[in-house]
């Protein structure tokens, strides 16, 4: 899996000019640039010239990019990519994806083009198939993350909102446990009340304890919490880098296992201290490349 952050990601619509000129600046660690449901249907041809022709001269310097296209059955989901493809794309975003084949298929597309050599594939998940079928398309060519499309996903379910997200619980786990069994990356959903901070904390709360890498959003005022939330913070470096020395202190003495607070040390441990420290090391190395 990608070391990059994507603590947070935030969504800009194509066709909004001086959005995708304002994103440049933001804090986030990586950006959606939509042309589906942010655009409007006459706005759609207008919107991915505009957004090819930004992406191929805008610098948003080290955060993750990725273009969500519309669906290939739909009347626009084509064209986007030919145009899109020329300003050569970290990732495409494939919206409603149902299966592996679905993945297979624009995967084969971007095979047939040069300038999309090294562009990966990100799924929406965001279908009652596409959560059944989550780990084969965790596994198919390209693939680098998952975005949780609670939206559309809450639609299809029939479910009703609740604080605790219980009704989604199945499908975040599950896709959550595909994307780590293929290690790739994994993007919770988005809250949709922008104004309500201490609702968007509670569920970036959520999303980190479930172990989502960050949060999609979709509004610059979200930024500051998601950062924040899936940053691991002081006490957390604290307990990682006393797990470590005491768990070498430990082996230099012949020991297996040591004790932190009070709580048995073990090797697993010691992989989940370094992944945060780690983890710390590249927010910080991200957030100084975009100052």
């Amino acid at each position: 899996m990608t070391s990059r952050p994507y603590r947070s990601v935030l969504y800009i619509p194509g066709s909004k000019e001086r959005a995708l000129e304002k994103a440049q600046g933001l804090a986030a660690d990586a950006i959606i640039f939509d042309l589906e449901d942010a655009v409007a249907p006459d706005e759609k041809a207008r919107a991915r010239e505009l957004l090819a022709a930004t992406l191929a001269r805008a610098d948003y310097g080290p955060r993750g990019k990725l273009v969500r296209i519309n669906g290939f059955d739909t009347d626009w989901g084509e064209k986007d990519l030919d145009v899109i493809a020329l300003a050569r794309p970290e990732a495409i975003l494939l919206p409603k994806v149902n299966s592996a084949a679905d993945i297979e298929a624009l995967a084969r597309k971007l095979d047939a083009r040069a300038e999309t050599a090294d562009t990966n594939i990100w799924a929406m998940m965001e279908t009652p198939q596409g959560i059944l079928n989550a780990g084969a398309i965790a596994a198919a060519p390209r693939m680098a993350g998952f975005v949780m499309g609670t939206n559309d996903l809450a639609k299809e379910l029939n479910c009703r909102f609740r604080a605790d997200r219980l009704p989604m619980q199945m499908a975040l786990q599950t896709c959550l446990m595909a994307a780590r069994a293929a290690g790739i990356v994994a993007v919770d959903g988005v809250y949709n009340a922008f104004k309500d901070d201490e609702g968007l904390r509670a569920e970036c709360e959520q999303g980190r304890d479930l172990g989502f890498d960050g949060k999609s959003l979709i509004h610059p005022a979200q930024l500051d919490i998601a950062n924040q939330v899936f940053a691991p913070d002081a006490a957390a470096l604290d307990l990682a880098r006393r797990q470590i020395a005491a768990f070498d202190a430990a082996m230099a003495e012949g020991q297996a296992v040591a004790v932190v607070d009070g709580k048995i040390v073990e090797n697993l441990h010691i992989v989940t201290a370094r992944s945060v420290l780690a983890r710390a090391e590249a927010i910080e190395h991200l957030q100084k490349a975009m100052s």
